[in-house]
């Protein structure tokens, strides 16, 4: 029994010189890139609404350049959280101790500058190793023990929380050196000739907008070598001109205060350091193999114990490095710290596109998310929205992301 074969293949979009879409073939290329990153420039439209929507119900306070630097502030360890759980989700786990991690290694870093007095640059080294050996523990249990990672995690959670309790015997410890201070609530010194703005600030936004721009064209290019479909030249375009626009507001917001928050170079060379990774690094591929296709990526050579390891153990320092943020924040180590940051972190996540599935997600989306996550909590508290409320509305927007997640993906496959 023989099929029309030539009736299933679409007609050519109509070109014009140099083989360019014109016309409805234009419109339809743009709409089938949009649909191929759905999620991505789905989310990426949800967070302009959002700032939109806040900014219009707040009169214009949500953008008041103080309070710009405040969310940037505010979110910074959820952020941080949130770029570690990314590659472990993609990978195909999950970690819920990384909230009660944090409380630990503020514990911790109370205990070595407020009790012992410890030099803050020493401390803050050997808090990143104490993370990275509490990942490293946990990482081995599940990938060379055989171990769910939500078994091994949900353990963690219990005893990094336990051990809080314990360093700091149930009190509040602080507070911490000038010096850890400023690096998570300082911001960049003022150089140059006294303006209106701060002129380091618009350098690097300035450098910012090139690099993003140089990085998105150079990736394009690598995909046409490839024959890999991209975007038509005026999607791609307006693209450029989003971003550029995006990173130009938010330098301009913060030049007109103080200036880019320390904080936010460390979430910018974590963005450019874990983005380059995933996207041109061995190890980046091969989290996304076993993450997809974990037996695929045996066959493949891909070594899963290792890699699942070094993802664990990744968490683990990114979670030490946002206790650091976190209590030099509030310049005290308290029992009570880091709590629920770990469903932020997932939260953040799945917002940003990750997938429950795994082998699937970006660095990018993490940010993302957790900024959505950030507006909201921002913005609900500017207009007055009691955190009863909140927690529903959080909810929604959770379970409306992997909603649209799931049903994209049954409207590509149908």
């Amino acid at each position: 029994m023989s099929t029309d074969v030539t009736a299933k293949t679409p007609a050519p979009a109509p070109t014009g010189k140099g083989g360019e879409a014109t016309g409805t073939g234009l419109l339809q290329l743009m709409l089938d890139g949009m649909r191929r990153n759905m999620r991505q420039y789905g989310m990426l439209f949800a967070l302009g609404l959002i700032v939109v929507l806040f900014a219009v119900w707040t009169d214009g306070d949500l953008l008041l350049p103080r309070n710009v630097s405040n969310l940037v502030l505010q979110n910074s360890y959820i952020l941080i959280l949130a770029i570690g759980m990314m590659l472990v989700i993609i990978a195909g786990h999950i970690d819920l101790s990384v909230g009660s991690l944090t409380a630990f290694v503020g514990s911790m870093a109370a205990v070595f500058m407020v009790k012992h007095d410890i030099p803050w640059l020493l401390a803050v080294v050997l808090c990143l190793a104490v993370g990275a050996v509490a990942g490293a523990v946990q990482g081995f249990f599940i990938a060379y023990g055989g171990i769910p990672s939500f078994i091994v995690t949900l353990a963690g959670m219990l005893i990094f929380r336990g051990l809080t309790e314990i360093f700091l015997e149930g009190q509040t410890l602080g507070p911490f050196p000038e010096g850890l201070q400023k690096v998570a609530n300082g911001f960049l010194p003022e150089v140059g000739p006294t303006t209106n703005y701060h002129n380091l600030t618009l350098l690097l936004g300035f450098a910012m907008i090139a690099f993003v721009i140089f990085q998105e064209v150079r990736d394009r290019k690598r995909q046409q070598e490839f024959n890999l479909d991209v975007p038509p030249a005026k999607l791609f375009l307006l693209k450029l001109v989003a971003i550029g626009a995006a990173v130009l507001t938010l330098t301009m917001l913060l030049a007109s205060y103080k200036g880019a928050p320390i904080v936010l170079l460390i979430l910018g060379v974590l963005l450019v350091g874990f983005g380059y990774v995933m996207r041109n690094a061995i190890i980046g591929r091969h989290i996304y193999a076993i993450g997809g296709n974990l037996p695929a990526a045996k066959l493949s050579g891909v070594k899963d114990k290792k890699v699942t390891f070094l993802v664990f153990l990744n968490m683990g320092m990114l979670a030490a490095l946002a206790g650091l943020v976190f209590a030099a924040r509030f310049n005290a180590a308290s029992p009570k710290a880091g709590l629920n940051f770990e469903l932020e972190a997932i939260a953040a996540s799945f917002i940003g596109g990750a997938s429950m599935s795994g082998g699937v997600g970006t660095v990018l989306g993490a940010i993302i998310g957790g900024l959505v996550l950030g507006v909201l909590n921002n913005g609900m508290n500017l207009v007055g929205i009691g955190t009863d409320w909140q927690q529903v509305i959080k909810g929604l927007v959770l379970l409306a992301a992997v909603g649209f997640d799931v049903w994209n993906k049954r409207k590509v496959g149908s």
